[in-house]
């Protein structure tokens, strides 16, 4: 190529059948010049005199490449027209340190989420966004679970939050310094808050379905989620949405900024920022029980010369708040690069979310003077827990390359703080004296994670690829104190209607604040060092091999790998099978929690200490061993193939074994008292390795596109089936062997096994006609399964008020179709409305059956296992402007 020093320019536009593609990547192959189009679809380079080939490509669109020859002056105009493609074309970084390659040509199951899903989802948060694009994937909102209401837990494959990878750029995502403890989906668990990551800073979605512990590191059992951050700097996005259940409440306002700005000759910074703002919803129904007095005659005289009911703050007879929770959220991210040298690329991205929530507890009736201090709150009070979170996170890295080796060093930064307080409450053991706001205290966790990463491709067979690296992660976990009349026992009694005189409950109404005995600063460091070999054996076979070995200070090594090979029966279909073994080391939370809480039992509340594996009531009275990390061995088998230039397909088949399951154990109460005592509590829990589990299931995806009419009409169908068992006895110390079900119960096995459907199905239908699209989504959510402690025993039924007989309080919760759609119009290139509805026909989940499990009326819909929530019918508006 001949160079001179006067210079050219090379300029065009990039557009689909339907107009300008704004944001399409463009790039001058063999140098390292790119850039991104503008809000009019249009790019310009300087050049120097000489021979290009300009590539023009956009996610989820068939990339085009044309030749261009330039002279000194010349300014050449080169315009593309790009057609849309599939995701099984894209190349993806997730389960291959070689070069990026598609679904065809890898040898794990891999979905892309594309900036159009994203930019045309209805849903606001990205884990909302996941669960109705992803089958395997699950996450819904939770109620009446203290900090889970306002952190979503989320799943992959039927297991727990905590067996799911995030990473943001390749990087290792933090996790959330909550614990769920209270009875959710993930119960025990420590999961990654996904709505802390602002959807508008995302360009694309990776989700890796397959166990890739010795590839990625711990955690990784059921499969990896890669979130792209943007890379544009042409366009700022501003995105602003306004929406309303049919039901009056749950407004949800959606506000964001994205922008880019180019930084030297090849740099570049992207910029987020994001609102939300959720409106509480409640699906209580009316209360039937008693409030002052359990004389029901007398109790009803009291109601009405007290006005009670309308006094509570809810409609009708409500007393309680039961659905999503009221919400805030402010985030700014920010993604970018600096070429340092023509070898070397400085990184960056991370940013700040800041979220309060408020949510509500159970109702605290005037009749439990245990609980309520009269001359504070004559009437009783609904108590509210606020949660303020704060999640900050950094990486920055240097990827270059050194003697024909692709190498990247990186360091990141997570930390995630939590702070409960408790509002419209009182401590009843302080009396009189009690405040009525308390901050109960909160949680940290911090992670550093420094990573080597280095590669090579050589031109050995048809390719081998030969990949190794480190890893140094130090964790840091913290629960602070709340203040002291959060916990503090003030010594206030009552009177009871035999004129006994009894102690009060101490602590705070709905959450105890965490006391000076339960905090702790703990720390862990975690080495791991990994071997990844790939081999394009024939052109048509890949074998992959990888193996990594991990060591942490608390519970010492482990050594993991994987074999996996795809095979290509012809270009367009491929097969592919793995195996592989894993494990998930125990989180600092598991090791280290420790609180006392008020839980419901039976409507009944209870004072429940949870002790952690450094406490002598765990080592000693229940003899409950160190926490072991988690094995898993997992097989996958799938085939994938594109029939035509309309239809591409894949199959997949996976089964998971994991031993020594970390689990929360069940509430011990019985003949324990004396232990219990002096934590002033009722009863213990704690956490053991104490099941086995297998889960077996499948993946489907079919995906159909093509031109009809004047417009273009996609289709996509994609399925998930999944079944999770508890695999063996309950594993008990010496000192509880006969306590298998107070230990893990029936309820727990059910959580494991039916808490989550048992299938999924998504489908999506769009027609793109001029500057309209017409969006139809359906997403068919299987059974889930609410299964009694109690009820296997028959003698423990007990009577249903809505029969009249007496019957198990165990239920199987129907499937459920939800249908969302969206009429979008491109007015110009600058700005599109968009008018949509989710769950357009106002679905509901199946309504309790058994009176006893409504807890006097409150709960209609059960709180225990979920499918979607129950927001009901939801409207919105959108206005999407691009400049």
């Amino acid at each position: 190529m001949g160079f001179s020093q006067s210079r050219a320019v090379i300029s065009g536009n990039v557009s689909d059948q339907f107009g300008n593609l704004p944001g399409a990547r463009v790039a001058i192959e063999g140098t390292d010049k790119n850039t991104t189009t503008d809000v009019n679809g249009n790019y310009t380079f300087d050049v120097d005199e000489g021979d290009y080939v300009v590539t023009a490509g956009f996610v989820m669109y068939t990339s085009v490449s044309k030749s261009v020859a330039v002279k000194v002056g010349d300014t050449t105009k080169v315009d593309f027209v790009l057609e849309t493609g599939f995701s099984i074309d894209q190349p993806v970084s997730l389960g291959s340190r070689a070069k990026p390659k598609s679904l065809l040509k890898n040898t794990a199951a891999v979905d892309i989420i594309a900036p159009q899903q994203l930019t045309n989802s209805s849903q606001i948060e990205l884990s909302h966004i996941l669960h109705y694009l992803i089958p395997s994937f699950h996450s819904t909102n939770q109620t009446i679970a203290d900090g889970t209401d306002h952190i979503d837990p989320a799943t992959l494959r039927g297991l727990g939050p905590d067996q799911v990878l995030v990473l943001v750029n390749g990087k290792r995502r933090h996790n959330s310094a909550l614990l769920n403890v209270n009875g959710t989906v993930g119960r025990g668990s420590v999961g990654t808050d996904f709505n802390a990551i602002p959807i508008a800073s995302i360009e694309r979605i990776e989700v890796l379905r397959d166990g890739a512990t010795s590839q990625y590191g711990s955690d990784a059992i059921a499969g990896v989620i890669n979130i792209i951050l943007k890379k544009q700097i042409e366009i700022i996005q501003l995105d602003n949405r306004i929406g309303i259940n049919t039901k009056g409440d749950g407004l949800t306002v959606y506000s964001s900024a994205n922008f880019g700005l180019k930084i030297g000759k090849e740099g570049y910074i992207n910029v987020t920022a994001e609102y939300r703002d959720r409106e509480a919803v409640n699906r209580s129904g009316d209360y039937t029980g008693t409030v002052y007095s359990d004389d029901a005659d007398m109790d009803q005289l009291l109601i009405e010369q007290n006005n009670f009911y309308g006094q509570t703050g809810y409609s009708d007879k409500q007393v309680m708040e039961i659905g999503s929770a009221e919400t805030q959220n402010l985030a700014l991210s920010f993604n970018g690069e600096i070429t340092m040298s023509d070898l070397a690329t400085f990184y960056m991205h991370g940013g700040r979310n800041y979220r309060e929530g408020k949510s509500k507890g159970f109702y605290r009736f005037p009749k439990d003077q245990d609980r309520v201090v009269l001359e504070l709150f004559p009437n009783g009070f609904s108590p509210e827990i606020l949660t303020d979170i704060q999640d900050d996170a950094i990486t920055g890295g240097i990827k270059g390359v050194k003697n024909g080796w692709d190498v990247d060093f990186s360091h990141s930064i997570g930390i995630n703080r939590l702070d409960y307080t408790v509002n419209n409450s009182n401590n009843a053991s302080l009396g009189v004296t009690s405040p009525r706001t308390f901050y109960t205290g909160g949680f940290i966790y911090k992670q550093n994670t420094t990573n080597l990463d280095v590669s090579r491709t050589f031109d050995w067979l048809s390719g081998v690829n030969v990949a190794f690296g480190a890893e140094l992660r130090v964790e840091n976990y913290e629960i602070i104190a709340g203040e002291e009349a959060s916990y503090i026992d003030g010594g206030s009694t009552y009177t009871n209607t035999l004129g006994v005189e009894l102690p009060r409950i101490v602590g705070a109404q709905v959450f105890p604040g965490f006391q000076p005995e339960n905090e702790l600063n703990r720390f862990r460091t975690n080495s791991s060092g990994y071997l990844d070999l790939e081999a394009n054996v024939t052109d048509k076979l890949l074998i992959r091999g990888a193996g990594r070995y991990e060591v942490y200070n608390d519970f010492g090594g482990q050594t993991i790998w994987k074999l996996s090979s795809r095979y290509r029966i012809r270009d367009e279909i491929s097969i592919r099978a793995g195996f592989s073994t894993g494990f998930r080391a125990p989180s600092l939370h598991q090791v280290f929690f420790q609180n006392i809480s008020t839980q419901f039992v039976n409507g009944e509340s209870v004072q429940v200490g949870t002790f952690n594996n450094e406490s002598a009531v765990t080592s000693e009275a229940f003899d409950v061993g160190k926490l072991k990390p988690e094995l898993s061995s997992h097989f996958s088998a799938g085939l994938s193939g594109k029939l035509n230039e309309n239809v591409t397909f894949s199959f997949d088949y996976y089964l998971i074994n994991i031993e020594d399951r970390i689990v929360l154990s069940g509430r011990f109460a019985d003949g324990y008292e004396d232990i219990l005592e002096p934590f002033n509590v009722g009863a213990a829990q704690f956490f053991t390795n104490a099941i086995d589990s297998k889960t077996s299931g499948i993946d489907a995806m079919l995906f159909y596109k093509t031109a009809f009419g004047m417009g273009e009409f996609n289709a996509s169908l994609g399925a998930n089936v999944t079944r999770t068992k508890v695999d063996g006895p309950i594993k008990v110390s010496n000192a509880l062997i006969g306590q298998e079900d107070v230990l893990f119960n029936r309820e727990e096995i059910a959580r494991v096994e039916y808490a989550q459907p048992n299938y999924k199905v998504n489908s999506s239908l769009s027609y793109d006609f001029g500057q309209f699209r017409f969006q139809v989504m359906n997403t068919v959510f299987g059974k889930v399964k609410f299964i009694h402690p109690n009820d296997g025993d028959p003698s423990n039924w007990v009577l249903n008020d809505y029969t009249g007989n007496i019957e198990s309080r165990d239920q199987t919760f129907s499937p459920k179709l939800i249908t969302d759609t969206a009429i979008s119009y491109q007015i110009n290139d600058f700005v599109k409305c968009t008018l949509g509805g989710n769950n357009i026909f106002n679905v509901y989940p199946d309504r309790h059956k058994h009176a006893a499990n409504t807890e006097d009326g409150s709960f209609m819909y059960s709180r225990r296992v979920q499918q979607f929530g129950v927001n009901g019918a939801n409207y919105y508006f959108r206005l999407l402007l691009r400049l």
